[in-house]
């Protein structure tokens, strides 16, 4: 069994326990996106959260009218302090713009509007997805674990196997050899701390409430790899955990096409040559593909023994076409639209829940935050 510690602290599954929740208030974020009831009501997530018991639950919501409506109507039904913040409110681009934060909509920017107001309510702040199928009503409370330990930002990570075969393939093929390839060409620590998450992108991660206000944030899919570069800088890596989750079965991209995973790796790298770029660092764009090329064939090789030996079944020659495909999505980052820390901002949570609530035709909420 694994119980190996590196370079950051690393809280293994060794007994199958399921720390207490912490004793300060907690607020668990829950991005969804959808365009039906049916793709934004994962029933088994909530049930497990209401047996956690959170203080709250704050579902950043994408999706459409009707569609919204639905979802606070269900939510309700659960035993939780749920707030539906409805992140494409018709009047919430006129509320960003006046605050010069007008942009793209994306995960990054629902998960930066749920940080917002989870930050507000409670001393630690939870995050996950809320499509595994493999959601375990432990994963909230060893995600807090560690911030009560005295740890600013807790990962999780987890193993991706189905249906007989190695998943996490972003992850993988993309960003795990080009950390290897950069850290190769530069000695550099930010690099080797990055290099030490077992799983970069997942998207469940723990934080303080004040390292949360003290973030910024990618508006899209370079969120998970853009919030290690911020949490190096804003907690350091002595308060940096990462924690295991288990298993993860969620829902699987196709690689090519729109909002496969060769979109998702171009706007990876951007935010990760992004978190290099505030600390100086500047990759050889010429040279760095071939240096990726030959970092992942030395991946895939190791990972078809890994699988060989589990009996999993692996194709090496469609790996090897995924990294080719991922290798044109290094470039030099483009201008940056990041959203700023919420310290740094005019905005208030508050009047994002009020224009969200307006619009959902809900009250105007009595609670101060």
């Amino acid at each position: 069994m694994d119980y190996l510690q590196e370079r950051i602290t690393t809280l293994h599954d060794l007994t199958d326990a399921v720390p207490a929740m912490p004793e300060g208030e907690s607020s668990v974020v829950v991005p969804i996106a959808g365009e039906s009831e049916a793709a934004v009501t994962p029933t088994h997530v909530f049930e497990a959260l209401e047996t956690v018991g959170p203080d709250a639950v704050v579902v950043p919501l994408r999706s459409d009218a009707e569609t919204a409506a639905a979802f606070d109507h269900w939510a309700a039904e659960f035993d939780l302090d749920v707030t539906t913040l409805w992140c494409n409110a018709p009047t919430l681009p006129t509320l960003l713009e006046d605050h010069g934060l007008d942009g793209a909509m994306g995960k990054g920017r629902d998960v930066w509007l749920g940080l917002g107001l989870a930050a507000s309510r409670a001393d630690y702040v939870a995050v996950h997805d809320a499509d595994a199928s493999t959601y375990s009503p432990k994963h909230v409370p060893r995600l807090l674990a560690g911030l009560e330990m005295g740890y600013e930002f807790v990962k999780g990570y987890y193993a991706r196997v189905e249906d007989g075969q190695l998943y996490g393939r972003l992850a993988r093929l993309f960003v795990a050899p080009l950390l290897g390839a950069l850290s190769s060409a530069h000695d550099d620590p930010l690099l080797d701390y990055l290099s030490a998450f077992r799983y970069p992108l997942a998207g469940e991660f723990a934080v303080t409430a004040d390292a949360a206000r003290s973030i910024r944030a990618q508006r899209a899919w370079g969120l998970e790899i853009g919030m290690l570069g911020e949490a190096y800088d804003v907690v350091g890596e002595t308060a940096t955990a990462q924690v295991d989750l288990g298993m993860h079965r969620h829902d699987h991209r196709p690689v090519g096409g729109r909002g496969g995973l060769s979109t998702m790796a171009a706007e990876v790298g951007e935010a990760l040559f992004r978190v290099l770029q505030d600390h100086g660092l500047q990759p050889d764009y010429e040279r760095l593909p071939d240096a990726y090329r030959d970092a992942a064939d030395t991946l895939i090789r190791q990972y078809g023994a890994d699988a060989a030996v589990n009996g999993l079944t692996y194709d090496h020659d469609a790996e090897r076409s995924q990294v080719q495909s991922y290798a044109e999505s290094i470039r030099a980052p483009g201008p940056d639209d990041r959203l700023p820390a919420w310290t740094e901002t005019t905005l208030s949570p508050s009047s994002v829940l009020a224009a969200s609530r307006e619009a959902l035709g809900r009250p105007s909420s009595s609670r101060v935050d």
